[in-house]
């Protein structure tokens, strides 16, 4: 049996050899510099000085600039080049357009982006998020398996950055989350535990926040053995910044009816801390009543808030309309009256937020006060959980059975027997 003698590797295809080893030593080297930096949770700036110098020590390109996609276009990385592309407002159409690695000199591109051989885009998901421009590299990384794996690290490094800024967010949002859940149980304790409900006056209420937390409110305060406070209220805006000024409200309100049970100075100590503490120029509308069970007398002040309706035992109704302008707006209130009335047997009295009347349908016909008058009159032997509860379902129906409601909505109602 005869070996045949190995034939000897042409000097060419020896050198072509080499260089590709050299060429897949560089970018394994790349490759672990760029993973190890990921891995060691590096801040981004870190991150993009390592890809910065990786792209130049190890693979050798002298020129660079890198564009990465946010809210807009920024540039990132440039070095190398006379002009400097971090003052660019805007990235070219052209680059924006690109897909594939694309040679600069078949782009139709000013003069300063002739310092540049190739542009690299970055996708996640079909999704573009950064180009790569590199220019003075040598002669090898024009070649197309070259440029892919300048692409390939480029990518890893990018989506590496994206997904820390996705999970950042998902961190903040989970921390907002907790706040808000936490602010939404510390307003379900501001409102009152127990409502009255005796041979005098039975008090019922219902709220249901546009989202997880809201800016309405309601609460009775029982004042001696014969008077007690309600309140409805209704803060200008919504959600956090709103409850938060709502809860201050409540606290005041609380304080000052502690100290005096008179309804022009409750209101002007109201005006005076929401005007105080009110953020981002917020007010709140307000209807305050005291109701004597012994007189059956009602005062109220309506600080710009809806009226309440009124309803006799013969389906007549009243509105309350009188008191003072909103809460918040004024140093000193311009105007302020207290109203007195006397609430004969069986009257039913219901107060409430602007979520109610404004509702809308596809027609954009307002459910308004006079559906809502209407609703009363024809329900006003219902038990109140149950009035709120049919009351809350009509206008669901005239929100074509949507629950979805674009403001609070918060009902309290008194029937004096």
């Amino acid at each position: 049996m005869t070996l045949k003698s190995s034939l000897p590797i042409p000097l060419a295809d020896a050198t072509d050899i080499k260089k590709e080893l050299n060429l897949k030593k560089l970018e394994l080297s790349a490759l672990l510099e760029v993973t190890q930096a990921i891995n060691n949770n590096l801040p981004e700036y870190s991150l993009y000085k390592i890809f910065h110098f990786t792209l130049l020590a190890q693979l050798h390109i002298n020129r660079l600039t890198l564009f990465v996609v946010d809210d807009d276009w920024e540039c990132k990385i440039c070095f190398g080049t006379s002009y400097n592309f971090k003052k660019l407002d805007q990235l070219p159409e052209a680059i924006k357009e690109i897909s594939e690695i694309t040679l600069i000199s078949d782009l139709n591109l000013d003069a300063k982006w002739q310092e540049f051989e190739t542009v690299i885009p970055v996708f996640q998901n079909n999704k573009i998020l950064a180009f790569v421009l590199i220019g003075n590299s040598q002669a090898y990384y024009s070649d197309i398996a070259a440029l892919s794996f300048v692409q390939t690290i480029s990518n890893i490094i990018i989506v590496a950055m994206q997904n820390r800024k996705l999970a950042r967010q998902r961190l903040a949002e989970e921390a907002i989350r907790n706040e808000i859940k936490i602010a939404r149980e510390v307003q379900t304790m501001l409102f009152p535990k127990a409502l009255p409900n005796n041979q005098d006056v039975v008090v019922h209420a219902s709220y249901i926040p546009h989202s997880s937390i809201g800016g309405d409110y309601y609460d009775c305060v029982e004042i001696d053995q014969d008077r007690f406070l309600f309140c409805v209220a209704d803060v200008s805006g919504k959600g956090v910044p709103a409850s938060l000024l709502m809860s201050n409200f409540q606290a005041g309100l609380r304080t000052i009816v502690r100290q005096s049970d008179d309804l022009v100075k409750v209101v002007k100590e109201l005006n005076h801390l929401i005007y105080n503490n009110a953020i981002a120029e917020k007010f709140i509308t307000s209807f305050l009543g005291i109701y004597n069970r012994k007189t059956r007398e009602l005062q109220y002040v309506n600080a710009g808030h809806n009226a309440p309706v009124m309803l006799y035992e013969d389906n007549s109704c009243q509105l309350l309309t009188e008191g003072c302008t909103m809460l918040g707006i004024f140093e000193e209130l311009p105007f302020i009256s207290v109203s007195k009335l006397q609430v004969p047997n069986k009257t039913l009295l219901l107060c409430y937020t602007d979520g109610l009347t404004e509702v809308f349908n596809l027609e954009e016909d307002e459910f308004g006060l006079e559906n809502t008058i209407n609703f009363l009159k024809n329900s006003r032997y219902l038990s109140l959980p149950k009035l709120h509860e049919e009351l809350l379902e009509e206008i669901k129906n005239h929100n074509q059975g949507s629950t979805s409601f674009q403001d609070d909505i918060t009902l309290l109602s008194c029937r004096f027997k």
